[in-house]
């Protein structure tokens, strides 16, 4: 899996090129990494440790909680590095597999959602059924498919990229290395890997979104013609809303960014929307759960009453 061509390293031209800027984007990046980190590191100590949140949603919920913290953590220390060093290079190896853990971890979060969102249909639509129906080995093979699915679609990504020819300019108009940056410092024919990128990658992409909104369109079908209980429509509505919210931020900024036309795009656009899924919608995702559900809230004040 290695390159043809003499490079052995890319620079990282990072979020911008203006000095001044970078001691405080460095402190700004490191606060929002740190709360990443302690929010989603939180949620996943409660899911595993409290016994009321053993069930299929939490489990599913304690997923993406590692899964924010390791997506961030594939781009954000070595973003930190560079906004202290006058060198921001990554040697080749380096940039390939920086590539390949943001794929696998980005495409399995957006397969993950769906399965989230199979969840909930199941137990608003299904509730009698949901126990039979989400039982642990379920939920266990399903986790494991979309983790096992996402590895090998971004060795895909990581294979082809790699067996490029690269003999041109070594800088990299991002923070991180990503699939469209590499593909416009590649020599040759790179029709193949454009047409993996928005096939395969928007396939990955566009499928468990409309599975998310299926499973949205026939919750709320089910709720608003076979619920008569107000309280109940409420709880589930304010159950699938931090899910869906979720969602949004996740799947809105990824669409466009890789399924949008490549002469539409911009350097800086892309590094800015590449911020929000990448950055700020990990640091999001435990708020936005916290916030709006009473236990995971009652969790948390639990395990602090126990540490104090």
């Amino acid at each position: 899996m290695l390159n043809q061509t003499s490079i052995t390293e890319f620079l990282l031209l990072g979020v911008t090129d203006i000095q001044v800027l970078q001691t405080f984007l460095f402190v700004v990046f490191l606060a929002i990494y740190f709360a990443n980190v302690t929010g989603n590191g939180a949620i996943l100590m409660v899911v595993i440790s409290d016994p009321r949140l053993h069930s299929p949603m939490y489990f599913f919920l304690g997923n993406l909680s590692c899964l924010d913290i390791c997506y961030s953590t594939v781009t954000l220390p070595k973003m930190l590095e560079n906004f202290l060093s006058t060198h921001k290079a990554i040697s080749f190896l380096g940039c390939i597999s920086q590539l390949h853990f943001f794929h696998f971890l980005g495409s399995t979060e957006a397969m993950l959602l769906a399965v989230m969102a199979f969840d909930r249909f199941v137990a608003i639509c299904k509730p009698l059924h949901y126990p039979l129906i989400m039982n642990h080995q379920l939920c266990t093979q399903m986790a494991i498919t979309i983790w096992t699915i996402g590895f090998f679609h971004a060795l895909l990504h990581s294979i082809m990229t790699s067996r490029l020819n690269f003999c041109g300019s070594n800088h990299i108009h991002h923070f991180f290395c990503d699939v469209k940056p590499l593909l416009e410092l590649a020599c040759g024919n790179t029709e193949l890997n454009q047409w993996l990128l928005n096939t395969v990658t928007g396939t990955i992409a566009m499928g468990p979104f409309f599975l998310t909104l299926l499973s949205y369109f026939y919750i709320i079908t089910h709720l608003f013609f076979k619920t008569r209980c107000c309280s109940m429509l409420h709880k589930a509505l304010s159950t699938c809303a931090s899910h869906f919210m979720v969602v949004i931020l996740f799947y809105a900024p990824v669409l466009f960014t890789y399924i949008r036309p490549a002469s539409s795009s911009s350097v800086d656009q892309d590094r800015i929307i590449a911020i929000m899924y990448s950055v700020v919608t990990p640091v999001l995702n435990p708020l936005i759960y916290t916030l709006r559900n009473k236990e995971v809230e009652g969790a948390l004040s639990r395990v602090i009453r126990m540490r104090f």
